[in-house]
């Protein structure tokens, strides 16, 4: 297998306690490591960013200096991995502030004629969702569809280019206990190994 370059966003609000996301992104990392790809990490609780409040600064305003290394390492990378919890049915609402900023236009999409969405500025990339949550994976993806992490792979990784993109769902995270934490933190080392 030909190495890749692949960035993991760890989406977590929580900028102090480390969480199962963390011991999950982790694995992935040294997964991928042994097998010979190069590894770029973004911790977006880490970094100081406002939010967008207007259509007009998405489009023409600049993008916060602290968010330069993390465009940056998503424009480096071939697959992208996202780590967050599932929070009121939702991605946080930092990680979604933080991929409103990283997806302006020029950089995610470029216009082309009278199309401003033209060129997918992302085409050529995957990635791969990796979500945990207090009910039931099973629960989330068929009663309620899995409408938030759809949302994310439709709406913004898919509009920008990324395809293909697989997801993680983990369940039950209270319960998991020893085992079911290492069980998953295998699954995700190997799934960084294939660089999927």
């Amino acid at each position: 297998m030909t190495a890749q370059r692949i960035v993991i966003i760890q989406g977590h609000p929580d900028a102090v306690t480390r969480h199962l996301g963390h011991a999950l992104e982790d694995a992935y990392a040294q997964g991928a490591q042994a097998a010979g790809h190069e590894v770029r990490h973004v911790s977006v609780a880490q970094l100081d960013f406002p939010l967008l409040r207007s259509q007009q600064a998405w489009e023409a305003g600049t993008l916060p200096p602290t968010l330069a290394p993390a465009q940056a390492d998503i424009a480096w990378a071939q697959h992208l991995v996202l780590f967050f919890p599932l929070w009121l049915g939702d991605m946080p609402a930092v990680l979604k502030g933080f991929l409103e900023q990283v997806a302006r236009p020029g950089f995610a999409f470029k216009a082309e004629g009278d199309n401003p969405y033209a060129i997918k500025g992302l085409k050529g990339r995957s990635a791969r969702v990796v979500v945990t949550m207090g009910m039931p994976a099973l629960l989330y993806r068929w009663y309620f569809r899995a409408h938030s992490v759809k949302s994310l792979e439709r709406n913004i990784l898919g509009f920008v280019g990324i395809s293909p993109v697989n997801e993680t769902l983990i369940g039950m995270v209270d319960k998991l206990g020893n085992a079911g934490v290492q069980k998953w933190t295998e699954k995700l080392r190997k799934l960084g190994a294939a660089a999927q």
